[in-house]
C-alpha cells in the first residue's frame, strides 16, 4: 500500500468516524426546528420541511426552561469556583508543605478514586438531611467543594514547581500566602483552567445527585427539568429535542471554546507528574 493510499484510507476513516459521532447532534438540531409532530413521519425526515422556533418558544414560556437554566448556570459556577479555589490550595499543599501525615493523607485521598460515587450517595444524604441541606442548593454545592481527582491533578501538576522558587522566595521573607497568590498561582493557571472546565461540565451535567437531593421543582437543574418535562410530553419529540438542544449546546460550545487549554493542562499535568 503506497503512502498516499494509506492516507487517503485513514483520512476516509477519521471522518466517517467524525460523521458518526456529529449526526446526532445534527439531527437532535434539526428535529428541535420542525412543526410539531414531523418528526413522527414515516420515515423520519432529516431536516425540517418548514423551521420554526415554536418548540423553544414553549419551552421558555410554557415549561419553565429558563428557570432551569438558571438553575443550572448558578450551581454550577458555584461549584466551579469553590472547588477551584479547594483543589488548587489542597493540591498544593499536598505537593510542596511538609506536614505530619501528608503522605498517608494523599494516599487516603488517592484511595477515594477506586470508590464509585453511587456508594457514598446515601451515607452523603443522611449527613446532609439533618444539616437542612436537602432540597436546597446547598445539598448539590457543599458535597462538590472539593474532589479526590482535582486535588490529585492539582498536586501533580504543582510538583512541578522548582523548590528552588520557593526557598528563594521564602528568604526574601515572603509569607505562604504571598508566595501562593504571586508565585504559585500564576504558574497553575493551565491546570487551573483545565479543571474549572472539568468542573463546570461535570456539575451542568450532573444528574443523579441533584436528583436525590433536590426534591422540589423550583430547584430543579436543566438534567431534571429536562426529565420532569419528559415525563409530561413523552410523545412530542420536538418539544423533547429542543430541550436537549438548550441542555447540551451551553456545555458544548465551552468545550470547543476552551479544548486547547483543557487538553494543554492534561497533557502537562501528566509530563510533570
Amino acid at each position: 500500500m503506497t503512502p498516499r493510499i494509506a492516507k487517503a484510507l485513514i483520512n476516509g476513516l477519521l471522518i466517517g468516524g467524525t460523521v458518526v459521532a456529529l449526526f446526532p447532534i445534527v439531527w437532535m438540531l434539526s428535529v428541535s426546528l420542525m412543526q410539531p409532530g414531523e418528526a413522527s413521519a414515516l420515515p423520519p425526515p432529516l431536516l425540517p420541511a418548514h423551521a420554526t422556533l415554536h418548540n423553544y418558544q414553549e419551552l421558555f414560556l410554557r415549561a419553565g426552561m429558563g428557570h432551569y437554566l438558571l438553575n443550572s448556570l448558578l450551581v454550577s459556577t458555584a461549584i466551579t469556583m469553590l472547588s477551584l479555589a479547594l483543589n488548587v490550595m489542597a493540591g498544593y499543599a499536598f505537593a510542596k508543605l511538609r506536614f505530619a501525615g501528608r503522605d498517608a493523607l494523599f494516599k487516603s485521598v488517592v484511595g477515594m478514586l477506586a470508590i464509585p460515587a453511587q456508594v457514598a450517595m446515601l451515607p452523603l444524604f443522611l449527613m446532609l438531611k439533618p444539616l437542612g441541606l436537602v432540597n436546597n442548593y446547598g445539598g448539590v454545592i457543599v458535597p462538590a467543594m472539593a474532589s479526590a481527582f482535582g486535588i490529585f491533578l492539582v498536586r501533580q501538576y504543582a510538583r512541578g514547581i522548582p523548590d528552588e522558587l520557593l526557598e528563594a522566595a521564602r528568604m526574601d521573607g515572603a509569607g505562604e500566602l504571598h508566595i501562593f497568590v504571586r508565585i504559585v498561582l500564576p504558574l497553575l493557571k493551565p491546570i487551573m483552567v483545565t479543571l474549572a472546565i472539568y468542573t463546570f461540565l461535570t456539575a451542568w451535567n450532573d444528574f443523579m445527585w441533584p436528583l436525590i437531593v433536590l426534591t422540589g421543582q423550583n430547584h430543579y437543574t436543566l438534567p431534571l427539568g429536562l426529565a420532569s418535562l419528559a415525563r409530561e410530553h413523552a410523545t412530542d419529540t420536538e418539544l423533547m429535542m429542543a430541550g436537549s438542544v438548550i441542555t447540551v449546546l451551553p456545555v458544548l460550545l465551552l468545550f470547543l471554546a476552551m479544548q486547547r487549554y483543557y487538553l494543554e493542562g492534561l497533557l502537562l499535568g501528566s509530563v510533570k507528574g
